[in-house]
Order: structure tokens, then sequence, then C-alpha cells
């Protein structure tokens, strides 16, 4: 029951931080959107055994956190607990790849491992670019901008009442553990078999209670469209935003960073 509260409270608290004061939180969410697609395209237009190239590209997520003020260890934890993901998706490529590409002093690296490293730093990247998107800007932000980016209302509608209602879920689940727990005398785990008949019980409890909801918002004049924030005025410091990422990311993308500065270090100590 413990667990459950805990992520209850975990699901909200990326739009409590989404209520910061920081200069980064009072960019228009537009800005902070097209930014971070661009960081994506960015990140994933390298080929597969791109390693040292991707390393710059880490810039990005330390600024947001750091000029945001967002807590590092709290994102870090959010990007771990889905790393199992990315493993899985490249943790056979080194036995299906053993050409060896290059060599780091007596250690042999092979394609295989190079693509695997490469899917892992990605990852890092991309999912650590979006978590900051959202702790910056929260969902109704994120949705507006979609919206005015010419998005279909349908598909921003529903991603709000994802991030809303999934709490209203975790909400159904911890009055039903709660209720298990004040009946059940023991302290053991809790049995497949008594889980599956809980988890059928939810998802009955959480349709009916979603018609309710919707029959609510039917009565109050809902009609498929929800009230967006308004989105602020496009101003300088929002294109000086785009315009300064969009070229570092072009430099990123266009210039070998670490072997320039591998060749200026090598050239000063000889």
């Amino acid at each position: 029951m413990q667990t459950i509260t805990a992520r209850t409270f975990d699901i909200g608290y990326m739009d409590t931080l989404a209520g910061g004061d920081s200069a980064l939180h009072r960019l228009d969410a537009r800005a902070k959107l097209l930014v971070t697609l661009l960081f994506i395209v960015s990140v994933v237009s390298f080929n597969r055994y791109e390693i040292s190239r991707l390393m710059p590209f880490f810039l990005y997520p330390v600024f947001l956190i750091a000029a945001g003020e967002l807590p590092a260890g709290y994102l870090l934890h959010k990007v771990l607990a889905v790393a199992p993901f990315a493993i899985f998706v490249g943790v056979f490529n080194p036995l299906l790849d053993r050409t060896v590409l290059f060599h780091v002093g007596p250690l042999a690296v092979s394609g295989g491992m190079a693509s695997f490293l490469s899917i892992i730093i990605r990852f890092l990247l991309t999912v650590t670019g979006a978590l900051c998107l959202v702790a910056l800007t929260g969902v109704n932000g994120i949705c507006a901008a979609l919206e005015s980016f010419g998005v279909p209302k349908v598909f921003a509608v529903q991603l709000l009442f994802l991030n809303r209602y999934i709490t209203v879920l975790a909400g159904e689940a911890e009055r039903m553990a709660r209720a298990r727990a004040l009946r059940s005398f023991s302290s053991k785990e809790m049995p497949a078999a008594v889980f599956a008949r809980l988890a059928g019980q939810l998802l009955l409890r959480a349709y009916s209670r979603a018609e309710r909801i919707y029959n609510a918002m039917l009565c109050r004049g809902f009609d498929g469209r929800l009230p967006l924030p308004r989105q602020a005025v496009f101003c300088g410091k929002d294109a000086v935003f785009v315009a300064a990422w969009a070229v570092l990311f072009a430099i990123f993308r266009l210039v070998d960073i670490p072997q320039f500065f591998g060749i200026f270090l090598t050239g000063l100590f000889k």
C-alpha cells in the first residue's frame, strides 16, 4: 500500500517540478518543445557505431538540469527505471556482430559492442531530454504547444486524459490494496491468484469510474475539446534559445568535436 501511495505521488511530481520559476520555466513551451525535437532528431541521426560524437550532446540535458534547478537524482532514477528496455534491445548485438572496429589499448571493440553502447547512450540522451522537457513545461504546456504546431486536438486531449486520470486509476488501486490489507492477517506477499482477481476488479472499477466521469463532463458541456492554457507570445528570448541550440546541435552533428579536441591536445603535448 505504501508503494502505491508513493507511486501516486510520483506521477504528479513532474507537474510539480513544472511549476518552478527559473528562466527555463518561463520560456515559451513551443520553444522548449522545438529544441527538444531538434535534439532528439540530431541524436538519432548518427550511424549505429557512433559513440564519441554523441558525447557533446550531453551538454543539453546537463544545461537543462542545472539552469532549470531540476533534481538530477530523481531524473536519473526515472531513466534507470526504464533502462532495461534499452538494454534488452541491444544486448545481443555483441553476439551477432563480432567484426573488430577499433582497439582501446589492448581491448578490441567489436561492431556489436559499439552499436550496443551507442544504443545505451542514445537512450540516455533522448529519455533525459524528454524528462527535462516535461519537468520544465508540464503536460498541459506540451499539449498546448503540440496543438499550436497543428497536431490534431484529439491527440492532445487523449494525452491530457492519460496524464490526469492515471492518478484516478492509481487511487482506485490504492483503495483496493488498503481494503485487502485491513481484511487480511497475513504479512506475506500477495498470491498470484489474489492479484489476478484484484486486477480484474480494478479494471471493472476503472471502467465504471471512467463512465461516471464522462457523464459528469457531458453535463458540464464537454464537446470533445479541453481548454488548454493560452500560449505566451513567442518573444525574442525564445527565438534566441531555439537558434542557439539549433546552431550547437548542427555543430555537434557536422563536426567531430572529440576528434578535434584530441588532435588539439595531442599537438600541445608534442
